[in-house]
């Protein structure tokens, strides 16, 4: 079995930032793209920002220069710092990661809990 598990999030005021952290565990082989997406209430799920095993990156336009992805693949970890956070980055924020696993070498897409962010004064 495989797990995402997500670290990181809270209440922050506008302006400031938070860092959140995602830690794969569980039967891996390796992984692939890894990422984050967000979802507020009411509106769809949207991608945040990826990042490939080769360490290229791609933001969604409303975060660039603002927020920042990194992976460490020691610790199958993905992280994202977000700076100058705006109210409407409040929203549940979910770990994402295309995952190859021994049993039979296929990759599969696997989701974090989600944690939340909440962006408020």
């Amino acid at each position: 079995q495989v797990q995402l598990v997500e670290s990181g999030g809270g209440l922050v005021q506008p302006g400031g930032s938070l860092r959140l952290s995602c830690a794969a565990s569980g039967s891996i082989l390796t992984i692939s793209a890894m990422g984050w997406y967000r979802q507020a209430p009411g509106k769809q799920r949207e991608l945040v920002a990826t990042i490939t095993s080769g360490s290229s990156t791609n933001y969604a336009d409303s975060v660039k220069g603002r927020f920042t992805i990194n992976r460490d693949n020691a610790k199958n970890t993905v992280y994202l710092q977000m700076n100058s956070l705006k109210p409407e980055d409040t929203a549940v924020y979910y770990c994402n990661a295309e995952i190859s696993v021994p049993s039979n070498l296929k990759y599969y897409d696997y989701w974090g809990q989600g944690t939340q962010v909440t962006v408020s004064s």
